[in-house]
């Protein structure tokens, strides 16, 4: 399996790197990773990503192509739930705990969920 970097470049493209953030690597690697496991066909893939992009387009979106990878994640979250491989609330709920992960971490340290992250019932 051939492994890209945030900081490589597509082939034949310029020296712009492929990622511009950690997480755009992660969301491409995960869909990546599923699909060869077979959770869902490339053309379920692309129809969910499309899908996304054309409701972004509709809500407004100017596609310059910075809000590529948060589609990329929206169609990532929806086909996951569509497939029942989770549901939107158990998205919704990791979602809140990486993000109260995240306020607690210092800048630069890995996040880590901890049971607290998920609120009271943990």
């Amino acid at each position: 399996m051939t492994t890209i970097t945030a900081t490589q470049a597509w082939p034949g493209s310029s020296d712009a790197p492929v990622f511009r953030e950690p997480w755009e690597a992660h969301a491409f690697a995960m869909v990546l990773r599923l699909h060869e496991r077979g959770l869902f066909s490339w053309p379920e893939w692309a129809d969910a990503l499309a899908a996304q992009i054309t409701a972004a387009q509709a809500r407004g979106d100017r596609d310059l192509g910075d809000t590529y990878y948060q589609h990329w994640l929206s169609a990532l979250e929806a086909i996951v739930a569509a497939k029942g491989a989770s549901s939107a609330a158990e998205l919704e709920r990791y979602r809140g705990a990486w993000d109260h992960a995240a306020d607690r971490t210092p800048h630069g340290q890995p996040i880590e969920l901890q049971p607290h992250d998920f609120g009271p019932s943990g």
